[in-house]
């Protein structure tokens, strides 16, 4: 079994100044860093703490150690390392998960992936490292976990929503949630025809869940549906967000290598600079077959002509 070498897990407020003073207690360095109260380093072994949750994210070497020695006993209260069939065994039942990557970048499509685990499946992904993949900052590492999701053979599906095809649905639903709800649904329809005996389907929360069964057409609709938040501690779902992430990324490649230039993530001052660069290389049409066009990044560029 490969050593664990990433570990997320909530905390509290009180539980992240009791984390703090014992890094300080341990002698790491901290660091400020952007969207995290704090960051600390010791040796190989990395700790950050985002603003949002908040959360903690460990990695490196020494981390099992520091999570069964000081972490669970001092900071969390329990042991929990290892006992993921015991304290949460609904993530080792037979169900499908699904997320979705791309939703927040002006460049590129919207990809919505679905992925089915039972307690075998679960095993293996849990073993290989599977974890949601905003918590992966290599492309590399993304596509070789996804590499390993298709090797166990489980069944999944990938649904790429191009930005021609995605400013067409925006412009029929007029709001993002509906059309997430039409892909996560599309997603579930197609899982259904692989393993039709599947009792339950998770996503992250991003809507009222009446939008998702309203968006189900036949098989899906006898699905148990839920939407819960941090849906991707969960494998199915995190496995999902590893393989919706792959085809965001590689068309975002594919794409920029076609062009001749770069398409940067987000939504940022740099996206904008690289949009009126397309702009002026191709023309206004341009930003509707490479980005998502009611993004206000797109009315500020054009504003610019």
């Amino acid at each position: 079994m490969p050593k664990l070498t990433t570990y997320t897990t909530p905390l509290t407020p009180e539980q992240v100044g009791v984390l703090r003073e014992l890094l300080v207690g341990q002698q790491f360095d901290f660091e400020a860093k952007p969207y995290t109260l704090f960051t600390a380093k010791k040796g190989k072994l990395n700790i950050a703490v985002y603003e949002k949750g908040p959360k903690a994210v460990l990695q490196g070497k020494d981390l099992e150690d520091f999570i069964t020695f000081t972490l669970e006993p001092f900071v969390l209260g329990e042991a929990k390392l290892g006992y993921d069939e015991v304290y949460e065994p609904e993530k080792f039942e037979p169900h499908f998960g699904i997320d979705e990557s791309g939703k927040g970048d002006f460049f590129g499509p919207l990809v919505i992936a679905g992925a089915y685990v039972d307690a075998g499946i679960a095993r293996m992904l849990k073993d290989a490292g599977i974890q949601d993949s905003k918590n992966i900052g290599s492309d590399k590492r993304i596509r070789d976990l996804a590499a390993i999701i298709r090797r166990t053979r489980t069944p999944q599906t990938v649904i790429t929503i191009g930005p021609e095809r995605y400013n067409q649905l925006f412009a029929k639903f007029g709001n993002l949630n509906k059309l997430l709800a039409w892909g996560h649904a599309r997603a579930i329809e197609n899982l259904c025809e692989l393993r039709p005996d599947c009792p339950r389907a998770l996503s992250d929360k991003f809507a009222d869940e009446r939008l998702i069964q309203r968006a189900l057409i036949d098989k899906g609709k006898l699905l148990k549906l839920e939407q819960r938040t941090k849906a991707e501690s969960d494998y199915a779902v995190a496995a999902a967000s590893i393989l919706a992430r792959e085809k965001f990324i590689d068309w975002l490649q594919k794409t920029g290598e076609t062009l001749g230039l770069a398409l940067p993530r987000g939504a940022s001052a740099q996206v904008k600079a690289i949009a009126r660069k397309l702009v002026e290389a191709h023309g206004p049409d341009i930003l509707g077959t490479v980005a998502k066009t009611h993004f206000k990044t797109a009315a500020e560029v054009l504003s610019l002509l």
